[in-house]
C-alpha cells in the first residue's frame, strides 16, 4: 500500500509555472504507475498525465499538451508535475495518484490510490 501527499499548488497568473510534488511513503514506490488528475468545480475528475515505473509516459491529455511534464525521483519517492504557460482553465484540485503494474492508464477507476489533491489557482 501507498501514500500519497500532493503540495506545490497556489495562485499563479496566467502564463506563469508550477511545479507539484506528490510525495509517496513506502518502500515500493518505484513498483507503481502513477497518475495526475485535476477536478474542477462541478466537473468531473480527468486525466492528465502518467507515468510508469519504469518512466514510459502515456500520452498526457489534449489539453495540458507541450505546456505540463510529468516526471519521477524513485530514489526520493516523489512524483512531480512541471506546469508551464498556465491558464484559466487549468484552474483545479489536483490529485496524484498511483497503481500497481507497470501499464499507465488514463481511467481513474484503475487508480486505488490517492492523495488528498492540492489546489491550483489560475487568474487572468
Amino acid at each position: 500500500q501507498v501514500q500519497l501527499v500532493e503540495s506545490g499548488g497556489g495562485s499563479v497568473q496566467a502564463g506563469g509555472s508550477l511545479r507539484l510534488s506528490c510525495a509517496a511513503s513506502g518502500r515500493t514506490f518505484s513498483s507503481y504507475t502513477m497518475g495526475w488528475f485535476r477536478q474542477a468545480p462541478g466537473n468531473e475528475r480527468e486525466f492528465v498525465a502518467a507515468l510508469s515505473w519504469a518512466g514510459g509516459p502515456t500520452p498526457d491529455a489534449d489539453s495540458v499538451k507541450g505546456r505540463f511534464t510529468i516526471s519521477r525521483d524513485n530514489a526520493k519517492n516523489i512524483l512531480y508535475l512541471q506546469m508551464n504557460k498556465l491558464k484559466p482553465e487549468d484552474t483545479a484540485v489536483y490529485y496524484c495518484a498511483a497503481r500497481t503494474g507497470s501499464s499507465p492508464s488514463r481511467d481513474l477507476n484503475d487508480y486505488p490510490y490517492w492523495g488528498q489533491g492540492t489546489q491550483v489557482t489560475v487568474s487572468s
